[in-house]
């Protein structure tokens, strides 16, 4: 069963990709972005996109500039994730045949990222607008937009954010950080799938 949240693994090493990724996919999450800021994010990608391809949604995060979707879409990726709302961005990715995700704080952002075509939003930083931000936000956008909180949304508050509408969860640090070992991301990655499964009832 796919849920709807997306591993953020920055700071991800080509060498150990392929085990993270595994890990990831048998607890449930098969959603999986690299940012670009990571160390050879490119060959993560890669790696993954071959491995996983068939099973999992992999892309990259931190995606600035049309060249760098370029890029992604070069070794297979097919998610685009970024921290700001960049018409040129967006555009590219869906010309692509892409996911879009970019990041929007608000209204504004909002509509310019559905604008130009955006598969989903990124409210970016969640802990910076907070549920109540996402309750306020939520009327004005049209119907059937989506919308993952990042940032300030995990397993300890699931609950609130769905309740205040939020379609899923871009989950980085509590799910991997350098240095972790692959049991050790497999562990929180099944706690956060439980997480969420509890808080969607």
């Amino acid at each position: 069963m796919s849920r709807p949240i997306i591993a953020i693994l920055r700071g991800l090493q080509p060498t150990e990709a392929a085990e993270i990724g595994h890990a990831l996919i048998e607890a449930g999450i098969d959603r999986i972005e690299v940012p670009l800021n990571s160390p050879d994010p490119l060959d993560s990608i890669s790696i993954l996109v071959e491995k996983f391809g068939d099973q999992a949604l992999i892309g990259a995060g931190t995606v600035l500039t049309s060249q760098q979707v370029n890029d992604v879409a070069r070794v297979g990726g097919k998610l685009v994730v970024s921290p700001n709302c960049d018409p040129e961005v967006i555009h590219r990715t869906v010309e692509l045949g892409m996911q879009s995700w970019p990041g929007v704080y608000s209204p504004t952002e909002a509509f310019t990222a559905l604008k130009a075509g955006a598969t989903g939003l990124k409210l970016f930083p969640g802990v910076m607008a907070g549920p109540s931000g996402l309750v306020a936000l939520r009327p004005v956008l049209p119907a059937g937009s989506l919308i993952f909180a990042v940032g300030g949304a995990g397993p300890e508050n699931f609950a609130e954010w769905i309740k205040a509408g939020a379609d899923g969860f871009g989950i980085g640090s509590a799910l991997f950080k350098p240095g972790l070992s692959v049991q050790e991301v497999a562990d929180r990655a099944r706690q956060i799938v439980s997480a969420y499964d509890t808080a969607a009832r």
